[in-house]
């Protein structure tokens, strides 16, 4: 291979890296604010066991917080590609590209220009992580508010 059909491999990760590190970043710091949150309700009942109504409103209220969040990364990434001009200038086709490709559902007909064609597995590596990461909070959170409950 010559350097000039590197060279938009190079730019490729030198796209997708920091996307990837600010999306982990973003989302650990977010699942930090959420975590420390919900202590804070928790501890406010001190001496009180959680209620079963309590219990779901918190196990639901991180989920939807935590899709959330996914839907922000994903826009992220749809931001990105919009800009470098990878999927047209529809910016609804670059979310439904993106979350597609993060949730790694496929099915969608949309296909990043060749030379780009990595990111889209970049991305879903990415969601990936993110996906481990939230499936690994709401499980503590889940054991912690059940033993909470059940106490």
């Amino acid at each position: 291979m010559t350097s000039v059909a590197l060279a938009p491999w190079k730019i490729v990760w030198l796209c997708s890296i920091p996307l990837i590190v600010v999306t982990i970043v973003f989302h650990s710091y977010a699942l930090g604010l959420l975590s420390r949150g919900l202590l804070i309700l928790l501890k406010n009942d001190r001496g009180k066991r959680p209620t079963h109504a309590l219990s779901v409103f918190i196990v639901g209220g991180s989920s939807l917080c935590t899709i959330f969040l996914h839907g922000v990364e994903a826009w992220m990434w749809s931001v990105a590609y919009h800009l470098l001009g990878l999927l047209g200038t529809d910016r609804k086709d670059a979310m439904l590209y993106s979350i597609s490709v993060m949730t790694t559902v496929g099915g969608t007909a949309l296909h990043l220009k060749p030379s780009w064609a990595i990111m889209g597995p970049l991305e879903a590596l990415d969601g990936w992580i993110l996906f481990g990461l939230t499936a690994a909070f709401l499980f503590a959170l889940i054991q912690k508010v059940w033993s909470l409950e059940h106490a």
